[in-house]
């Protein structure tokens, strides 16, 4: 074979090959056994040994293991990776669709509904349509750099619009991949792969995977790619972002035909639905082929088809608001109780925990679940000895849900929660919490009539619990975005003696760190060059990071705005003839908060170790008060590279001054910021007359 016959050749068996690679991923319509499709690779890499001038780094037939990687590199997400609200019957999602059409009255919109796969969510980076990064979740903030593995998985294309020649002739821009997309999906492995991978696992003597989500998180996890191409996994899109490029896209329904034409696999089972009743339609219909469908899942995601209003509703929290995760009911087994071991998290709350024989329950075996608090042990009634039913909610977490009191032997044992801290040894403090809502003073909620009833809750007293410090540091480095430092690492500096609280990370230098066994110089001088970079903090997050129990994101955010400074916190904090009158100035803030908050902030032990903060090089910045709401009604959106500062510290700033920041352009937004590399969204802001801001004249404003 000459060379202009083999060139000929190539590019006959690679347009084959990704064909049937098409109809096998994403039609789910194989044409060939896998004997035919391995005999076509086959040939074709003999032709490109011979002639190697035809080899292409980007083809098909590239997916080649690569060498074991070292360790997983960091990435930070252009877009946060949020997560979803969860929703265990019809009643609740018709709660979720009063609160979403309170925010858009007289608006009419459709549902697009798609299965929720049980699997690990991660994220792709194409550049110019070139397959570049590979990520997981991770915290949404931050994930890590599988990039090499993803590869191998044959349902992820290395280049986009691959697997379909008609797109090349075609007029249509919207159907070429943008300069800059994201793509998020889920990467699963298929029920019948699954089987045949425990078969192999039993016949070899080695332990059997308990289902095909951990198989798949477990196989991505891997530092040797070629271990992941030997699992065989899929992967299915369900969201994208344009970083750079066109986005022309009104419904998220258009957002999955543009996926599926550029080669990816997409959910063939999903619908548009005209109303919510439709969507409890769709629900109750895949419910009963649920069993047979070759991959796990978990529930129904029901979000709202219309761009535009998505951008309405927004963030809350962690989730967003136009989407709403329906979960099958969970499945339940029974199984004995062994023990109940008490737990001790951040705050010094004891939680109690069941440990009982191995079970299966939901594809996955478990041998432990929670209890919650002693009132969830009283009202079950629970024993040391007990059969009990079990469940996973949502597939997810085991709790237990009821006792069979008939199998009751005789045996059983009344569960007492200890005196002292298992872990320190200290002495336990019973607190009760609850009463009615309408004790919140000033409030202008209506829900907050609702009867809560008491609850007792147990705490360890002793402020340096080594339960409670290590959960918290590990609280702490996290809301400071010190990703550097993980669980591990923590611990093995405590281990060492290097800290023994938060405020000591701030001490560390490179010698201290780069003299232990597994610590290079360049890793020092990394985590230490981060911990500089973090030393500077907005007020809300340090209030957040400190671990104030009941007080999160948003409840950190409405005391910075309120006081500015942590001075004048501290002030109010010591002046019993203001606090209650200050506080109750405070939306959404009632009596635990602010009895949880007078107490910390009166605590010795509390005020020094801020002092030691600011001592080490920690600096709190303040809130403007005279700026706090100049941004009141305005709408930022942010695109590009910004010099002076992350996106996320421009978008706390902006939030800070009362405004709000949105991830797409539309006629109601107020300013588009345009960092370097500014894509579509500039694009779009010029169409629509919207201002368009430099940093420069950003950074001005503020």
């Amino acid at each position: 074979m000459d060379k202009a016959e083999a060139e000929k050749r190539v590019k006959k068996l690679r347009a084959e090959i990704a064909r049937l690679r098409d109809l096998y991923h994403v039609k789910d319509d194989p044409a060939v056994t896998d004997a035919v499709y391995d005999s076509l690779n086959r040939e074709l890499k003999s032709i490109l040994k011979e002639h190697p001038e035809f080899v292409d780094p980007n083809a098909p037939e590239e997916r080649v293991g690569g060498k074991p990687l070292d360790k997983f590199e960091k990435v930070k997400h252009k877009v946060r990776m949020l997560s979803l609200n969860d929703a265990f019957s019809f009643e609740e999602l018709e709660d979720w669709e009063k609160r979403i059409k309170k925010l858009v009255p007289n608006k009419s919109f459709n549902y697009f509904c798609e299965i929720k796969f049980d699997g690990l969510a991660v994220s792709l980076i194409y550049e110019n349509g070139v397959f570049v990064r590979g990520a997981t979740r991770g915290d949404g903030f931050v994930g890590e750099d599988i990039t090499e593995n993803l590869k191998m998985i044959d349902s992820v294309p290395l280049f986009l619009g691959s697997l379909r020649s008609d797109l090349k002739n075609s007029k249509r821009s919207d159907l070429f991949p943008p300069k800059v997309l994201e793509v998020r999906g889920e990467v699963l492995m298929r029920k019948d792969v699954f089987k045949k991978l425990n078969q192999k696992q039993e016949k070899e003597g080695k332990p059997i995977y308990a289902n095909t989500r951990n198989v798949a998180a477990g196989s991505l996890r891997q530092l040797d790619p070629n271990l992941v191409k030997e699992r065989k996994l899929d992967f299915f899109a369900y969201d994208m972002y344009v970083h750079e490029g066109e986005d022309n896209f009104t419904k998220h329904s258009d957002e999955h035909k543009f996926l599926k034409n550029l080669g990816f696999s997409v959910d063939e089972n999903d619908a548009i639905c005209t109303s919510l009743q439709d969507a409890g339609s769709f629900i109750n219909k895949f419910e009963k082929i649920r069993p047979d469908f070759p991959y796990g899942t978990d529930g129904i995601v029901i979000s709202v088809d219309d761009l535009s209003v998505q951008e309405v509703l927004g963030v809350v929290g962690k989730a967003p608001r136009y989407m709403a995760a329906f979960k099958y009911p969970a499945e339940k087994a029974t199984t004995q109780v062994l023990d109940i071991r008490v737990n001790v998290g951040r705050t010094g709350v004891l939680t109690p925990l069941a440990i009982f024989n191995p079970t299966l329950v939901a594809g996955s075996t478990v041998s432990k679940a929670t209890l919650h608090n002693f009132d969830q042990i009283e009202r079950l009634g629970v024993k040391i000895g007990d059969t009990v039913v079990i469940e996973k909610a949502g597939d997810v977490i085991p709790k237990v849900v009821e006792v069979l009191t008939k199998l009751r032997n005789g045996k059983e044992k009344k569960f007492k929660m200890p005196e002292l801290c298992p872990t320190c040894g200290e002495k336990i403090e019973k607190k009760e919490a609850g009463g009615k809502r309408s004790d919140l003073k000033n409030s202008k909620r209506s829900d907050l009539e609702e009867p809560v009833s008491l609850s007792v809750a147990y705490y360890c007293t002793n402020k340096k619990c080594p339960a409670k410090n290590e959960r918290y540091l590990e609280h702490f480095v996290s809301v400071f975005e010190i990703y550097e430092m993980g669980p591990k690492i923590l611990r093995r500096f405590k281990d060492e003696g290097l800290i023994t609280d938060a405020a000591d990370i701030f001490t560390l230098d490179k010698a201290d760190i780069a003299t232990l066994e597994r610590f290079g110089e360049k890793s020092a001088e990394n985590i230490v060059k981060e911990i500089e970079m973090k030393k500077k903090v907005p007020l809300s997050r340090f209030l957040w990071a400190l671990g104030i129990l009941h007080v999160g994101e948003e409840t950190a955010r409405d005391l910075a705005t309120h006081f500015g400074t942590l001075d004048k916190l501290l002030e109010v904090s010591r002046r019993s003839d203001l606090w209650e009158k200050e506080i109750d100035s405070i939306e959404n803030i009632g009596p635990a908060v602010t009895k949880s908050l007078h107490e910390f902030f009166t605590d010795k032990n509390n005020l020094h170790f801020i002092e030691k903060l600011k001592q080490n090089g920690v600096v709190i910045q303040k809130v403007d008060k005279k700026l706090a709401g100049k941004f009141t009604g305005m709408t930022f959106v942010l695109t590009g590279t910004l010099s002076g500062m992350s996106r996320e510290i421009a978008k706390e700033k902006i939030i800070a001054l009362g405004g709000k920041v949105s991830g797409s352009v539309s006629k109601n937004t107020s300013y588009v910021v345009a960092g370097e590399e500014a894509g579509s969204k500039l694009v779009n802001a010029q169409k629509l007359g919207v201002k368009v801001l430099t940093e420069e004249e950003f950074l001005k404003i503020l």
